[in-house]
């Protein structure tokens, strides 16, 4: 295999489409080193950046994010101070997203006890119980 990867190479050694790597070049995350023969092609190191952008992405970095973390900084800046910069947000966002998910559980939780007489009923209040004046 040479030092050059067509974008198919590219794809099938990284488990992606191809339509993932040109989106990816859209979003100005990856860059081919040129063409050959009118197509692509990828020097090995994008495999390296397709590993960062799916380890960010697990992570929960929207695509923008990603982007700042490749560019948003001083070139010098090491990887542990650009996710530290990031993390405290996304940190924030994930104690939101976590919050939210235990209230909606909760709420799952009090409306398979609904005893309403209707589903109308039920966007009344807390969840009836037999014998309550009012629906939930």
């Amino acid at each position: 295999m040479s030092a050059e990867l067509s974008i198919s190479e590219v794809a099938e050694l990284a488990g992606l489409k191809a339509s993932a790597l040109r989106y990816y070049e859209r979003q100005e995350l990856l860059t081919p080193i040129g063409r050959r023969q009118g197509r692509r092609v990828y020097d090995r190191g994008v495999l390296r950046r397709l590993g960062f952008i799916r380890l960010a992405q697990a992570a929960g970095f929207s695509i923008a994010e990603i982007r700042t973390l490749l560019y948003g900084f001083p070139r010098r800046t090491p990887p542990r101070d650009r996710w530290r910069a990031l993390a405290d947000a996304k940190r924030r966002e994930l104690d939101e997203a976590i919050a939210s998910a235990e209230a909606r559980k909760q709420l799952l939780e009090k409306l398979v006890l609904c005893e309403c007489p209707t589903p109308e009923h039920c966007g009344s209040g807390a969840p009836a119980r037999a014998g309550d004046a009012k629906g939930s």
